[in-house]
């Protein structure tokens, strides 16, 4: 989870850990328990210490409410690990709010881990549409959108002027720049987060959407994925890796080392979040002022990106469930969703700051993200995901590495979700 996650960090966790809890295992509604406590707010990596003082500003306005910021790893595997270890841990129940990647809500709302909320409660109407979905499980709201992502592509644009080139819209266009034009110039040609990790499977998952596949379906009780557009979704990749324009060394790339690859010049293009496009822009950055980024191309023309982000949800066992209410309230205010792009280059969930001029000129990429998430389709939903994504993950690495077949791997994937969905 980077942005968030990224990989946005794709991915950002907040996890509000409250002093002293409630054994109440029943789901319950916000403001059905009792109300209100200090808090403690932990967060998976956050790079840009944009949270410190927004929270500074609760603390000021609710003495009684206070929260501390404690962080986890900045893993979105990791960070889901301390998680669910600690909620399937029936004495401590330390989490009571969390920040949980979009893709986890399904997973944890069947756990019972969190409870449903009343959407009267929260601006939903003000949100970009597609992200409200995130923060569904079974007809029912679990969480509320903080942050989204949808993935970018960002190019070299004084690469492709020389060229006298736009930049690529469709496969063919990318994978013929990326083989002919990155070496006239000294430059890998394609990369994105391919090391066997939740990115992957993020990676995977566009090329699959953008070819017009699914994976699963149903929540997670159909198995989708076995066909020809999901054959040419994989083969994408494993094509690039093959023919060289993928370059092997992105087999090991996160967010972070992508990121680094292309602020430091290495590569003509980049699969990524917005906040890759924020640092390759600075002005310590080699690339900088040489940047362009464009919805992420697909097949006939422009692809589909995986829904990143994050949701806040309020733990089954939470002593303070008011409190952890009126604190997601206060993080998706539009006053503080305006800071969390300004201040953290996170992308808000609040739908008119994307059409807000003074923000448009400050974030260039802003109508383009939007453009991406409005087209963007959630990852895979499931209860199980955690073991879907890692199937998904072994068996494109496969493929990308040459160990199998792009026919043969979607065969296999098949049959392991087709094994998971039964268990």
């Amino acid at each position: 989870m980077r942005w968030i996650h990224a990989a946005g960090r794709g991915l950002l966790v907040l996890l509000v850990v409250l002093t002293g809890y409630a054994a109440s295992g029943a789901r319950a509604q916000v403001g059905a328990a009792s109300g209100r406590g200090p808090l403690t707010l932990a967060t998976a990596g956050d790079l840009t210490g944009y949270l410190g003082p927004l929270l500074e500003g609760w603390n000021r306005a609710h003495p009684g409410e206070r929260v501390t910021l404690v962080e986890l790893p900045d893993s979105a595997d990791e960070t889901r690990a301390q998680m669910a270890t600690d909620l399937r841990d029936g004495g401590r129940h330390r989490f009571d709010v969390l920040n949980i990647d979009v893709n986890w809500t399904s997973e944890f709302a069947a756990a019972d881990w969190i409870r449903p909320l009343p959407r009267d409660r929260f601006p939903l109407g003000t949100f970009l549409p597609p992200v409200v979905d995130t923060a569904t499980y079974d007809g029912r709201l679990y969480a509320v959108p903080y942050v989204t992502n949808a993935g970018l592509l960002l190019y070299r644009k004084d690469v492709l002027a020389a060229e006298g080139v736009p930049p690529p819209r469709t496969w063919a266009e990318l994978e013929r720049y990326a083989g002919t034009i990155a070496p006239k110039h000294g430059l890998d040609g394609y990369a994105g987060q391919f090391l066997p990790y939740e990115g992957l499977t993020v990676n995977a998952a566009e090329s699959v959407y953008s070819a017009g596949g699914s994976i699963l379906g149903d929540e997670g009780e159909r198995v989708t994925v076995d066909s020809a557009a999901a054959r040419e979704g994989i083969g994408f990749l494993a094509r690039g890796v093959r023919e060289g324009w993928i370059p092997k060394a992105a087999l090991t790339y996160k967010e972070e080392e992508s990121k680094q690859a292309f602020q430091d010049g290495r590569l003509l293009f980049l699969r990524n979040w917005p906040y890759a496009y924020v640092s390759a822009s600075a002005a310590d950055s080699a690339v900088a002022g040489k940047v362009g980024a464009v919805p992420l191309p697909g097949p006939d023309g422009p692809g589909t990106s995986v829904l990143g982000g994050s949701n806040l949800a309020v733990g089954t066992h939470a002593e303070h469930p008011d409190s952890a209410a009126r604190l997601i309230a206060y993080l998706t205010s539009e006053r503080v969703q305006r800071q969390v792009l300004t201040r953290g280059a996170l992308p808000p969930v609040r739908a008119d700051l994307y059409e807000d001029p003074e923000l448009i000129e400050a974030f260039p990429y802003l109508p383009t993200l939007r453009e991406s998430v409005l087209a963007a389709a959630p990852r895979p939903k499931s209860p199980r995901y955690d073991q879907v994504s890692l199937a998904v993950q072994a068996v494109v690495h496969d493929a990308m590495t040459g160990r199998q077949t792009p026919e043969a791997a979607v065969r296999r994937l098949a049959r392991e979700l087709a094994a998971i969905a039964r268990h």
